[in-house]
């Protein structure tokens, strides 16, 4: 595949790119609003008792609400930038635990369907554009290719967080070690090895959604499953803060 390793800060004519660049700052941002996808999906599902059919459904509706404005814009703007990302967070949450639990899938057999699901739509974003674009979005197919990839993969990432803590025993503590562990050696090879940066953004991507929600369910979990106990929506409104706080941050030294 041909991947496309331009900057953000880099316009292409007077198109400008839709998405932030890809710093530290991203990277924790992305972090929280995975976190904040599992606190406040397990929120809607669990703690307002209402399945994860309908959550799923409720947060579609959001995912489409902040999705359109995205897209129609012309240039980036963060709040609704990470708002799709928060979006896809939740939606992902939800609609992978209906897999697990509803339809009985597992979270092995969900996690496989889902990281199929994840390499067959990068695979017809490359054949039908021609590239794989991470850091510098500019026209609206590229962009729709971008967030597909983001949900499937926000998806995945659930199962396969509640995997490895759940499934292999680890618990959710020891789970986020590891998933913080594998994206040490990502960071390391972006550094010290030859991978191409898109392969290395995509990974990294998926493997925060499985730290954030093995960090999610180590807040709220009763202490009896290994969590802290804390609230699912009090624990959702601290992390969406901290969100805000983190956007306003990073968009006033970008400034």
């Amino acid at each position: 595949m041909q991947f496309d390793n331009r900057s953000t800060d880099v316009p292409v004519g007077d198109v400008l790119s839709k998405v932030p660049q890809v710093t530290l700052a991203f990277w924790a941002i992305k972090i929280l609003a995975t976190t904040l996808g599992e606190t406040g999906g397990d929120a809607l599902s669990m703690t307002l008792a209402l399945g994860y059919a309908m959550s799923t459904l409720i947060f579609l509706g959001f995912f489409a609400l902040t999705l359109a404005p995205q897209v129609a814009s012309k240039r980036y703007h963060a709040f609704l930038y990470w708002a799709v990302v928060v979006a896809t967070t939740t939606v992902g949450t939800t609609m992978s635990d209906y897999l697990d639990r509803t339809l009985q899938l597992g979270y092995v057999v969900s996690s496989i369907l889902l990281f199929g699901g994840v390499l067959a739509v990068l695979f017809v974003w490359h054949r039908a554009l021609g590239r794989i674009e991470f850091d510098h979005i500019t026209t609206r197919p590229h962009e729709v290719f971008y967030w597909v990839t983001i949900l499937v993969s926000n998806t995945l990432g659930t199962a396969l967080g509640d995997f490895v803590a759940t499934s292999s025993g680890l618990g959710f503590e020891r789970g986020a070690l590891v998933f913080a562990g594998l994206l040490a050696l990502v960071a390391a090879a972006h550094f010290f090895t030859p991978v191409q940066k898109s392969v290395i953004f995509w990974a990294a991507y998926v493997l925060t959604r499985p730290l954030g929600a093995t960090l999610g369910d180590t807040l709220t979990k009763s202490r009896p499953e290994g969590g802290l106990g804390l609230s699912r929506i009090a624990s959702s409104l601290v992390i969406a803060a901290c969100i805000v706080g983190g956007i306003v941050v990073t968009s006033a030294l970008e400034d």
